[in-house]
Formats: C-alpha cells, sequence, structure tokens
C-alpha cells in the first residue's frame, strides 16, 4: 500500500482508501484498497473497492457524500458517495468518477472520464464542496509543470477550468496529492486557507509542503511570494498527506493522515508479509509562532483508547534526578505514547535530547541543538537499516526554543517512531526496525549547564489490533482482519 485515497466521513464510519496492489507487496495493478473505522484507531478490512480493471490502474484521488445529490446517483432519499480518481491507462492519465449506494461497501464505474486533457501525468484529483461559491471544487496535479489546475463543477460530473496555480515553487521537483481546506488560527476569529502539496524531487527523496493563503472557490493565493513553504513533517517517512472530507460540523477536526514510507525504499523495507503503512491520523490546527504562521498537528484524542493501565510520570527536576527515575523504569512498552518536557535551556550550549535504546548498540536518538535552533531525529544506528543506502541518516529541522523550553511527543510503534514538537508545530515522522527489544528511554546531554527536566510521562499503549465487531448496519461480514 501507499497513498491514503477518498478519505470521507460517512455514516459514523470513517473511510480510508489507499493506493494498494492487491497481488503483491511490490507496486503495481494499482487500485483502491478499504478500511472503515468509528474511532480513527481500529480499522476493519474492507474488499478491494476500486480495482484495474480494462489496462486501466486506479490511481490517486479523494471522495465526497454528495448530499444533494447534484450527480444523480443517489437513490430512495439517501445521498451517494462519489469517488473522484485518476485512471492511469499508460501514457495517459485522466479523472474518472465512481459512486456508491450502499456506504461505500460496492462501486459502480462511470465508464468515460470527466475530466481528459490528454496529458501523460495529469492525477490525484482532490474534490470538496465550497459553501460559498455553491460548487464542487477540484484541484489536479500537473506533476512535471509543478502547477495544480482548479476546476469547478455544480454536479460532479462537467467540470469548467477556473485557474492554474503555480507562483510558488516549494522545491523542485514533481508536485502531487494536492489538498486545500479552511483552518482557524488559534487563539484568533481569523481563518486561512491551507493548500498541502506532496513534492517528489527525484523519485527518492519525498516530503509534503503547505501554504497559507485565501481562497475565494476560483482562485487559492498565497501569503507568501517568497517561495519558501513549511514541511508538513521534516521526517524521512511522511507523504501524500490528504485530509477528511465531510467531517459533521459537530466534531469539526481537520484531520489529517499520510503514508509512512518513502520512494527510496519503499519496495525493500524489511516486513512481511506486509509492506507499507499509515501515520497515526492527526488533528491539525494554526498557530502564530516566532517564525511564522504554522500548521501544528497532534495524534487525534482517539488515541486515548488505546491507553493501557496509568501513565508513569517524573514530575520535574534535574537530569541526574530525571536519570534516575528513568532507571528505576525500566524497559519501555512496545506501544507508547511519551511526552517529554525541558525548560531552563542554555540557548548557548550543546545539543542534548533522547534516545531509544535496545541493547547497547541500536539507537533512535531525537534531539535539540539549542544554539543552532535545530531539532533532529537520527537513526543511524536503529536496527535493520543496511536494506537501502538511502535509509540510515539523521533528519533535521528550524525550532523555535520560547521561553528556553522545548515538549517532545513520542508516538511510538513496533517499527515507527512519529515526534510532535513545541505543542506538534514541528513534526518528524521516521520508520525504525529494532532488532533489539524491549528499548530504554535515556536522556543525553553533552556538557553542563544542563536543562531542567520539566516533566516525563510514559503511558503504555494498547494493541488497536483487538477484535472490534462491526455494526449490525455496517454491511460488514466480520470476518475482516483488523488492523493497526
Amino acid at each position: 500500500m501507499n497513498d491514503p485515497n477518498g478519505l470521507v466521513y460517512y455514516a459514523s464510519e470513517w473511510h480510508l482508501f489507499y493506493q494498494h496492489n492487491p497481488f503483491g507487496d511490490q507496486w503495481g495493478h494499482m487500485s483502491w484498497g478499504h478500511a472503515v473505522s468509528r474511532d480513527l484507531v481500529r480499522w476493519e478490512h474492507l474488499p478491494v473497492a476500486l480495482a484495474e480493471a480494462d489496462s486501466i490502474m486506479i490511481f490517486s484521488g479523494s471522495a465526497v457524500v454528495d448530499w444533494k445529490n447534484t450527480s444523480g446517483f443517489g437513490k430512495n432519499g439517501q445521498p451517494p458517495l462519489v469517488a473522484i480518481y485518476t485512471g492511469h491507462h499508460p501514457p495517459m492519465q485522466d479523472q474518472r468518477i465512481a459512486y456508491s449506494t450502499d456506504s461505500g461497501r460496492t462501486w459502480a464505474k462511470v465508464p468515460q472520464p470527466v475530466l481528459d486533457l490528454q496529458m501523460e501525468n495529469f492525477r490525484d484529483p482532490k474534490v470538496f464542496w465550497h459553501d460559498a461559491s455553491n460548487s464542487w471544487v477540484m484541484l489536479v496535479a500537473v506533476p512535471d509543470s509543478q502547477r495544480v489546475h482548479i476546476y469547478r463543477s455544480p454536479d460532479l460530473r462537467h467540470w469548467t477550468f477556473a485557474s492554474d496555480f503555480t507562483s510558488i515553487k516549494p522545491v523542485g521537483g514533481k508536485w502531487e496529492s494536492p489538498d486545500l481546506f479552511e483552518l482557524p488560527i488559534q487563539g484568533t476569529t481569523e481563518r486561512k486557507w491551507v493548500l498541502m502539496l506532496s513534492v517528489n524531487p527525484n523519485d527518492v527523496s519525498t516530503t509534503d509542503f503547505y501554504l497559507t493563503g485565501s481562497f475565494d472557490g476560483f482562485r487559492f493565493v498565497a501569503d507568501s511570494s517568497t517561495g519558501i513553504a513549511p514541511q508538513v513533517d521534516y521526517g524521512s517517512d511522511f507523504y501524500a498527506a490528504s485530509t477528511w472530507n465531510d467531517v459533521p460540523a459537530s466534531d469539526s477536526r481537520r484531520i489529517m493522515i499520510a503514508w509512512m514510507s518513502s520512494w527510496g525504499y519503499a519496495k525493500d523495507v524489511p516486513t512481511s508479509p506486509w509492506r507499507g503503512a499509515m501515520t497515526f491520523p492527526r488533528t491539525l490546527s494554526l498557530v502564530r509562532m516566532p517564525s511564522g504562521l504554522r500548521l501544528a498537528q497532534q495524534p487525534v484524542d482517539e488515541i486515548k483508547s488505546l491507553y493501557a493501565g496509568p501513565p508513569r510520570v517524573f514530575s520535574g527536576g534535574t537530569v541526574a534526578e530525571a536519570e534516575r527515575w528513568l532507571e528505576r523504569q525500566g524497559p519501555l512498552p512496545l506501544l507508547a505514547d511519551i511526552t517529554v518536557q525541558f525548560s531552563d535551556i542554555d540557548t548557548t550550549g550543546f545539543p542534548f535530547g533522547l534516545i531509544l535504546r535496545g541493547g547497547d548498540f541500536e539507537d533512535v536518538s531525537v534531539y535539540v541543538d539549542a544554539h543552532a535552533k535545530r531539532y533532529y531525529v537520527g537513526r543511524e544506528r536503529s536496527g535493520l537499516t543496511r536494506f537501502s543506502g538511502w535509509f540510515p541518516h539523521t533528519t533535521n529541522t528550524a525550532i523555535d526554543l520560547p521561553n528556553r523550553s522545548v515538549d517532545i511527543r513520542m508516538l511510538i510503534d513496533a517499527s515507527s517512531v512519529e515526534t510532535f514538537a513545541q505543542n506538534g508545530t514541528v513534526g518528524l515522522t521516521i520508520q525504525a526496525f529494532p532488532t533489539r527489544l524491549p528499548r530504554r528511554l535515556v536522556i543525553e546531554t553533552s556538557q553542563e549547564p544542563h536543562p531542567t527536566v520539566s516533566r516525563i510521562v510514559i503511558q503504555p499503549l494498547g494493541s488497536a489490533l483487538r477484535p472490534w465487531p462491526p455494526r449490525a448496519d455496517s454491511g460488514g461480514s466480520g470476518r475482516g482482519r483488523y488492523i493497526p
């Protein structure tokens, strides 16, 4: 599996479609796999939703609830789910639709494309309803020319070109998987539109950028004209991020998920029988920081349903006291939600941070260089690394240190570490494949003066693989596998 697709909420279910090869663990035969959840934590596999057929692969796209039945696909007063996807029939790509009238369990493809420019690289439609202009909006990436086309439609079938976004180039490379949504700015009544773009510079290293701006239903105008755009997540294993459509107003969250791998080694990761995973779903917000407006992200609150027993808490003290406390805690749980807060940081001093240590030789390091104001996550010695020359390295990014303090949250799974610093305004996600378990948490400091360790919380997590009976009205057979 790779890119998440068709994220939509309907009838108390979160739908997650994804790029999928039903016949093997390498890329090919691209189809839409399908999973559903009622809590964003426990997922039930359903049959392949949109399968490759007639030499047309099902590339990335989105899905919506057509509440007003503008498409005419609904029946018996029930709105249809409509999927909008790229049909890939080499060398051409076009945009196509399919619909479901049974809560996404079965799908009917519309035979002909709804948008065809006779182009080789023209893909990844993101569609949503724009209330202010009373229209459907579609963003489509034109990867090779670093453009996003914006189209409008009254019915999801007939599309009219509205504008072309290309004025800001976050980085050289192919633009893919655009997303556009509106968020409030924390602590204000102001709102901003956020354009997310996946950028693939060389078919190996991949990342996601975002820009804030305004959108009137026809044209996106970015706030910045400098060409500088922050990344959504600075880790090596975060790509094709997308957000859920049709989250009810009573919830109001903007929730994102991304593919947790990289094209540099996705086909080689040492996992079996599966290959490919998603990040934990994250709630998004906008925050004003000294460095500017930033997208903040945190694991969705539903993670608390996995909390297994009381947290282990260190309520503050010196580094030496924190180290002795950690020593008494013994090994970490295999799955954990960990928060560590440092204060009284010497901004002229040496780097400090945390190490997830397995045995004597395997480390994942998470540390801060306060003088350079950089945040690092390293995995050179994290376990299995030699399967690709692209894998063992350290990733870093800039970090603000207001009040000479920093908070670091780590979501640890068996083969991944998702980190969130400074209340989620810095995200950095990596895979790691340890061979020595369990791991311990170690504080690493170079020279005095050491920072103060204000707090440590180690929250063990239970497995998301616990059985979850399907709803009686879900149409599920109850025979599906359950995945984290």
